[in-house]
């Protein structure tokens, strides 16, 4: 008798496991699929992973797909920042050093054809070092423990994402070998369509190709977009999904990212979510996720308030919680060094913290009445580079303090912009010590969580303040 696999030695094979085993083999099979992907998301969101082809598919769903240690380890330069080959990397003895492997497990929940790349699956999977313990580390876990903390109070959180990025034109792909490094030398481009023409009939009729191009895709993956629409900015655009659980709103916006990028660059064009590329009248773009709490038992929003109120007792606690950790959060709701540069007054983007009725200058917007089952808040804080497992984890975790601790939400503002309210970090470097020194996040999280995504950052940081940017060279080699 054979030996027992990794996914049935770690008790990974329950009846909800097998059922969407046995259903991805068969669609594997039917389709003729050649070659499945196989993707985990690392501490930024960006989706790292192997192809399988399909004859070794059931031998990887049972026994993982070996992954180097250091992916976990990386800044955005993919460099790694942790000595690995030193006995302690800093997570104890021999514990992620030496490049050692780690084992990905595919999570036949998310498998799904790739529209653009014929014969092409693709799953998402989980970490676990090799006695079969999960990686700690991984943000997607870090969401599935704060999801089971508040099902265990009897709720559940509805997300619904709305998200802003940039399309353009590749003029250059800057492919010679002189462009290579870390990071790369990024393409040149060129608007798709000019901007300041929100929302107008004439200028989305500009991109209707990149849109329709996306939309096809985005509903072949079961993607469950609601929405299109031409933002603000030049070649600015917006999706709308939606509302999902949180899991899956996490698991929708990795690939979405990913599908939106790939399919642009086989068009010739570059979609990017920088929050604030550095090109000449580009937009701020943001991700403001909507949310809101039911009661897990019986569907009922608890976010509607009562008659004549502004919030419920679960939504103004929830509020409360958003607010009391908004400061500490921003390293994981805005994790770049370009995500501050977002935070300016009067541009639609919030820059304090606080909250209001339908109010989008506000960093907490509420959409709460009293009999609409839709009733939400939207949180503006975030970027669209922001790791969709931390930033939902940051808002779950947040709001479930808020309601546990009973907090009580300051009066709502009406004018965002003069309102004598804390300030969100004014840059990474601020966010970075807030996040580390947080008691909350260091009980909530674990203190060796907080110190590893810290260190990471940390190297973001220290590499910016080595470099001379463009604003110092103008400013300063011809004055002196």
């Amino acid at each position: 008798m054979s030996e027992p696999g990794f996914a049935t030695r770690c008790g990974l094979n329950d009846n909800a496991r097998v059922t969407a085993l046995a259903s991805v083999m068969d669609c594997v099979r039917e389709k003729g699929l050649e070659t499945v992907r196989i993707s985990f998301a690392d501490q930024h969101g960006i989706l790292r992973g192997k192809v399988i082809l399909s004859d070794g598919l059931a031998e990887a769903m049972e026994n993982g797909v070996a992954i180097t240690s250091t992916l976990l380890l990386k800044d955005t330069s993919h460099a790694t920042v942790f000595p690995v080959w030193d006995e302690n990397a800093g997570f104890g003895p021999g514990i992620l050093t030496g490049a050692s492997d780690l084992v990905m497990v595919p999570d036949p929940g998310t498998f799904c054809l790739l529209p653009w790349s014929p014969g092409s699956g693709w799953m998402l999977a989980d970490l676990y070092f090799r006695d079969g313990r999960p990686v700690h580390l991984s943000t997607r876990q870090i969401l599935r423990n704060a999801v089971t903390r508040l099902l265990d109070d009897g709720m559940e959180m509805v997300c619904g994402l709305e998200v802003e990025f940039a399309v353009y034109r590749v003029t250059a792909p800057n492919l010679e070998h002189h462009h290579s490094g870390k990071p790369q030398q990024p393409p040149d481009t060129a608007l798709l369509s000019h901007g300041y023409q929100y929302l107008t009939e004439q200028h989305y009729d500009c991109v209707e190709p990149v849109m329709d191009l996306i939309r096809r895709h985005a509903t072949d993956l079961g993607l469950p977009i609601r929405t299109l629409e031409v933002e603000f900015g030049p070649s600015q655009l917006e999706i709308t999904f939606h509302p999902t659980g949180p899991m899956e709103a996490a698991d929708r916006m990795v690939l979405f990212r990913s599908m939106v990028k790939q399919v642009c660059a086989r068009e010739g064009l570059h979609a990017t979510f920088m929050c604030r590329p550095g090109l000449n009248n580009a937009m701020g773009n943001g991700w403001h996720l909507h949310q809101s709490v039911r009661d897990s038992a019986s569907g009922h929003n608890l976010f509607v308030p009562e008659p004549g109120g502004d919030l419920s007792s679960v939504a103004g606690r929830w509020v409360a919680g958003l607010l009391e950790h908004a400061r500490e959060s921003c390293l994981l709701t805005t994790p770049t060094i370009n995500g501050y540069k977002r935070y300016q007054p009067f541009s639609l983007a919030p820059d304090r913290v606080q909250w209001g009725r339908d109010n989008r200058g506000a960093m907490i917007r509420s959409l709460c009445e009293p009999g609409n089952g839709a009733s939400r808040v939207e949180n503006r804080v975030g970027e669209p580079a922001a790791n969709p497992y931390l930033y939902i984890a940051s808002q779950l975790l947040g709001g479930i303090d808020g309601v546990e601790r009973g907090l009580v939400p300051p009066e709502p503002v009406e004018a965002p912009y003069a309102a004598d309210a804390e300030r969100l970090p004014a840059d990474l470097s601020e966010a970075l010590r807030t996040f580390a020194g947080s008691g909350f996040w260091r009980d909530t999280l674990g203190a060796e969580f907080v110190d590893y995504y810290a260190q990471i950052k940390r190297a973001e940081w220290q590499r910016y303040m080595q470099s001379v940017s463009d604003w110092e060279h103008r400013e300063y080699f011809s004055l002196f």
